[in-house]
């Protein structure tokens, strides 16, 4: 898949609009995880070293069209400042005549930030018209922002139709890493997968089953499929509507090593601090909830990544969150990180349980910034924000 990139065009002096992905974690109003933020500092730091006008738009959340204080970008400009180790101009609005007149004021190498792109309902509709207003002004669009690209949005596709565009760093490297794993992995292979949709799963895993060896299978997902095997699985969490789903993967999977649980830490509930025990999946007592993997599971995971040479892994394997429930994802993360093959990890509950538990991120090969956009590609679908940047 080739991709129009930065290679391909100038920069220098240019005026331009580079969608990253700035949709992090808020609290107080302090940036949380700045793992995206420095992410998108590789193209931004090339762009200014070209002497470009760098004019950077995100969304934050989910405003739904409206303005909401919370979601504002302020803090993110505050911490890319400091990234950077130069100002960040923060504007109010993402486009209009106040915004043009910014832009136009400031001299080239200036980065300026514009407001949540959501908080404008025309953004996620792709809006030509609102499009064409972020367009403005700029010489080229630059698309940096991954875990965006599944979405056909104004700053993803429509601005590709005002503006001559190009793949960011970022992009660029995540479309290689994951059309290097289905194209020509390094052998064996193994898919694991956790939290608790089949729907957002499913289609990996039955994408892979031409690719992977192993299928490793935990968290809440899990529940569906021992179900499907009969199973009782007391008040956990699962989709009783999808055990057909998991019946049609597990009979098409025979051959392969298909890993589920065989032992669970179980609870009445999600509340720290409540008894927890210890069961075989055939023993799951009727009031209680599969919360994380047994000790007897964990083994069984690590003993059969042991030797795989590519391992591919989106989701927790439990509730991470709560310590009682936490040694399934820490031990498979720590598992990971020890071992010498290729690892790409993705979604932002699994780079978050990374961060959680100090497991460092640069022990793997690719920590993919996109979870959704990132298991699109993965399914083999052609997302509408890399398409628009095909080679012609």
């Amino acid at each position: 898949m080739q991709l129009r990139t930065l290679a391909q065009t100038s920069v220098d002096e240019k005026t331009i609009l580079l969608r990253a992905d700035f949709n992090v974690p808020l609290k107080n109003g302090e940036v949380q995880d700045k793992t995206r933020l420095v992410e998108s500092l590789p193209t931004i730091q090339f762009l200014l070293e070209k002497g470009a006008k760098v004019v950077l738009c995100s969304h934050l959340g989910r405003p739904k069209g409206q303005v909401m204080e919370e979601l504002r970008l302020d803090a993110v400009g505050f911490e890319l400042s400091k990234l950077l180790g130069k100002p960040v101009l923060k504007l109010n609005d993402c486009i209009g005549p106040e915004v043009l007149t910014a832009i136009s004021a400031v001299p080239f190498g200036t980065v300026l930030l514009l407001e949540n792109l959501r908080f404008h309902p025309e953004e996620e509709a792709n809006d030509a018209a609102f499009a064409a207003a972020l367009a403005e002004g700029k010489d080229l669009y630059v698309s940096d922002a991954f875990g965006t690209v599944h979405r056909a949005h104004a700053s993803t596709v429509g601005v590709t139709k005002y503006l001559p565009s190009y793949a960011g760093f970022l992009v660029q490297k995540e479309v290689d890493v994951l059309s290097g794993i289905l194209e020509h992995p390094k052998k064996p292979v193994a898919l694991v997968v956790g939290g608790a949709k089949i729907d957002t799963k499913i289609g990996i895993l039955e994408k892979f089953l031409d690719i992977a060896d192993v299928f490793v299978i935990g968290g809440a997902l899990a529940n569906t499929f021992l179900l499907a095997q009969g199973y009782s699985i007391g008040t956990s969490l699962c989709e009783v509507e999808k055990v057909e789903v998991a019946k049609r993967f597990l009979a098409t999977a025979a051959g392969k090593t298909v890993l589920l649980p065989t032992d669970v830490v179980v609870a009445a509930d999600i509340t720290p601090g409540l008894p927890t025990q210890e069961v075989a999946v055939n023993a799951v007592p009727a009031g209680q909830k599969i919360l994380d993997l047994g000790t007897q599971t964990r083994a069984a995971f690590a003993d059969a990544l042991a030797s795989v040479a590519t391992v591919l892994w989106n989701g927790p394997m439990g509730l991470y969150e709560v310590e009682s429930f936490a040694a399934g994802t820490r031990e498979l993360a720590e598992a990971l990180a020890e071992l010498p093959a290729v690892k790409v990890i993705g979604g932002g509950d699994t780079i978050d349980a990374l961060t959680h538990f100090g497991v460092p991120i640069e022990k793997f090969t690719h920590i993919s910034t996109g979870g959704g956009a990132m298991l699109e590609f993965l399914e083999g679908k052609m997302l509408p924000g890399v398409e628009a940047l095909l080679a012609q």
